[in-house]
């Protein structure tokens, strides 16, 4: 099995930061009302600024695939150009559309030479499987190389137009025309914005390569219901109907392809899995946690960072508070694309050293599934 080597890392964030203050002015308020729940979710999200791929005026500066493809090309100069690209692997949770699928749309952006494609379409855990297929790739001998991507375009997903018609439905029914919690609170909690990494079977010839030693995935969709979800309406029960048996009518009416989160099962059980998995983990590559130099946990919101630390402590697996690196607060929640923007802001800011430790942990919580990474600066 060969050896697989992180050799660049690039991003591709769209137009200005927006501040806290300007994300109502720009998604737009919902039947002409400003939200109940923005400022106590911001709050503990403790966002301050993100990227929407939107102009002032709600309209789309760029789609999903076309941030993914300038990131791509971002990894790729006259030393190594993309006529050697072999394998692109991209993972979105939300793509511009059905079909074809969101790497098929970014190999055509690029008009490069043919190259296998893979596409994991999912929540946050769908970067990270993009990542492993790429590093499995090489690791067994298919491929020499290899780019995996993790992108969102959430904003379009969030304008207050798509759910104007629900508010009027509401109305039409003589009910308080406010969208429910579950949907107002991602709101508040997405953003846009895309990054890759370029994997190759040789570390750089001058300056630093991250060695990934191995990456991890489960989920526990066996155990645990629906948690985050589109496309689809919960019933009480637990169970998802989907939009394909659906009318229009209802699409519509119940703002189906809206991103809705059942927050009460995000608290319940979006900490205990992951901190079981790396406990788990952490006995099965017998890790020795004082030589873990940097954890880049994907956390969606500050909210849950010290219970986290809590819980991995309390199972005797911590990792030092001032080891986490985190940068939700300034790029914001980025879904598949953060893991690789956290990683990518350490490599390409020179705070690496050879020799160090890093650990990823990337949770999901549409029907709950981790991703734990462990890599090696070389």
């Amino acid at each position: 099995m060969k050896e697989v080597y992180i050799t660049r890392l690039s991003k591709f964030l769209p137009n200005k930061p927006v501040e806290n203050e300007e994300m109502e002015s720009i998604l737009g308020m919902v039947d002409g009302k400003a939200s109940r729940a923005r400022l106590k979710i911001l709050g503990n999200n403790k966002i301050k600024t993100r990227y929407y791929s939107l102009d002032k005026e709600g309209k789309s500066t760029h789609s999903n695939a076309e941030m993914t493809a300038t990131a791509v090309s971002q990894l790729f100069d006259e030393q190594f150009p993309i006529s050697k690209l072999q394998l692109l692997a991209c993972g979105t949770t939300s793509p511009d559309q059905l079909l074809p699928n969101h790497a098929a749309m970014v190999h055509g952006i690029l008009k490069c030479q043919p190259v296998e494609l893979i596409a994991a379409t999912g929540a946050c855990a769908a970067g990270m499987q993009a990542f492993k297929y790429a590093w499995m790739s090489i690791r067994c001998g298919n491929t020499s190389n290899a780019v995996s991507t993790g992108s969102e375009k959430f904003s379009a997903w969030m304008l207050a137009q798509k759910f104007q018609p629900e508010a009027e439905n509401l109305k039409s029914l003589d009910e308080n025309p406010i969208i429910a919690f579950e949907k107002d609170f991602l709101r508040w909690m997405l953003s846009d914005g895309a990054s890759a990494a370029l994997f190759q079977d040789k570390p750089n010839e001058e300056g630093l390569s991250l060695r990934v030693d191995w990456v991890e995935i489960l989920s526990y969709a066996n155990e645990l219901e629906t948690c985050m979800y589109a496309g689809a309406i919960k019933q009480p029960d637990g169970s998802t109907t989907g939009w394909i048996d659906m009318t229009p009518e209802e699409w519509a009416q119940h703002s189906v392809f809206s991103f809705k989160q059942d927050t009460r099962l995000l608290g319940k059980n979006i900490v205990p899995s992951g901190a079981q998995m790396w406990k788990e983990l952490v006995e099965r590559h017998n890790i020795n946690l004082d030589e873990i130099d940097f954890f880049l946990p994907h956390l969606s919101s500050e909210f849950f960072r010290l219970k986290i630390d809590e819980e991995i402590t309390r199972l005797g697996v911590p990792i030092p508070l001032e080891k986490w690196f985190t940068n939700l607060a300034n790029v914001g929640n980025v879904g598949t694309a953060s893991p690789y923007l956290m990683l990518e802001e350490l490599m390409n800011s020179g705070r690496f050293k050879k020799g160090q430790k890093v650990v990823m942990m990337v949770p999901e919580s549409a029907r709950f599934s981790y991703a734990y990474a462990h890599i090696t600066v070389v």
